[in-house]
């Protein structure tokens, strides 16, 4: 699974070179340095909007049954025979960028993963609309409760590969940055791209080791 991943300012220099966004700034503002991105919070991700390729905030998460919870992760394998994931997978996916995401092996020690040919990897999702409650700061600014709409992103997962192996059982699915807007704008690949394995080349450390290829 993918339960928490990471930013850097060198990935996000390198996402706006890539894709011509300023994403520099609103990182900066909103991130306030925190580099850690878990689930429930906001995080960058991409998306179509009319017709062209768009950055935005948005809620890393599902609401579980009856509100019950989050769901973080959907299997790529399986995603299209799910009632939960398939509309969103179907009709709107979205890329989540990141300099790089942990896994957690069975001793409940600290794996980091990245890209061993660039700062940035992106990672395959899909998103939906959900009814949101406000925040306590909204409550006290308008001086009632009241439900919004919100949209949520999920992350895919594939079953892992190499060392990641070693470590879990699933992985995300990983996309080059040639195949952000194939994954996000072509209907016609998105099973090609649920149901293939892993290819790219990851680094892997711990919080005491320097990055190990593999």
């Amino acid at each position: 699974m993918c339960g928490r991943y990471y930013m850097s300012d060198d990935a996000i220099w390198e996402i706006e070179r890539r894709t011509g966004m300023p994403l520099f700034q609103l990182w900066r503002e909103w991130r306030d340095g925190t580099r850690d991105i878990c689930p429930s919070q906001y995080a960058i991700i991409f998306r179509a909007e009319k017709g062209h390729l768009d950055a935005e905030k948005m809620r890393w998460g599902f609401p579980g049954f009856q509100g019950n919870g989050l769901l973080i992760n959907a299997r790529a394998e399986s995603a299209l025979q799910k009632k939960t994931y398939r509309d969103s997978v179907l009709n709107r996916r979205c890329v989540i960028p990141a300099k790089g995401f942990y896994e957690w092996n069975s001793s409940k020690e600290k794996f980091a993963f990245e890209s061993a040919e660039s700062p940035v990897i992106f990672l395959a999702g899909c998103f939906n609309w959900f009814e949101s409650e406000q925040d306590f700061s909204e409550i006290q600014t308008s001086g009632t409760a009241a439900s919004r709409v919100e949209e949520r992103f999920v992350i895919l997962t594939t079953e892992a590969r190499g060392r990641a192996a070693q470590i879990h059982e699933r992985m995300p699915l990983l996309l080059r940055a040639d195949e952000i807007r194939a994954w996000i704008f072509d209907d016609g690949k998105t099973e090609q791209f649920l149901h293939r394995e892993p290819k790219e080349v990851l680094e892997c450390k711990t919080d005491y080791e320097q990055l190990i290829l593999f």
